[in-house]
């Protein structure tokens, strides 16, 4: 795996931790052979993802985003969604 050269690498053992700004604490809670297991305290309006799922969500979106307007989900066809006008 390369890294980016302006990346900061730490070295960290079970029970340290990392912080980031003021709001963003990293635990590492346990270590066990190639696995390493994160608690990760951050504000509740700061999305954490782990970066397989990050990358579809940005996927996703830019799949949504280049899908021509009658390729779109017309209102109502929308299972649990309301019928009529969406604002």
């Amino acid at each position: 795996m390369r890294h980016n050269p302006a990346m900061l690498m730490l070295t960290r053992r079970a029970g340290e931790r990392v912080v980031i700004g003021e709001d963003v604490v990293i635990d590492v809670v346990e270590i066990s052979g190639q696995t390493v297991r994160l608690g990760i305290a951050a504000p509740q309006g700061l999305p954490v993802y782990r970066e397989e799922i990050w990358l579809a969500i940005k996927d996703q979106n830019r799949a949504a985003a280049e899908a021509p307007a009658d390729a779109l989900p017309r209102p109502g066809s929308v299972p649990g969604e309301p019928a009529g006008e969406r604002p």
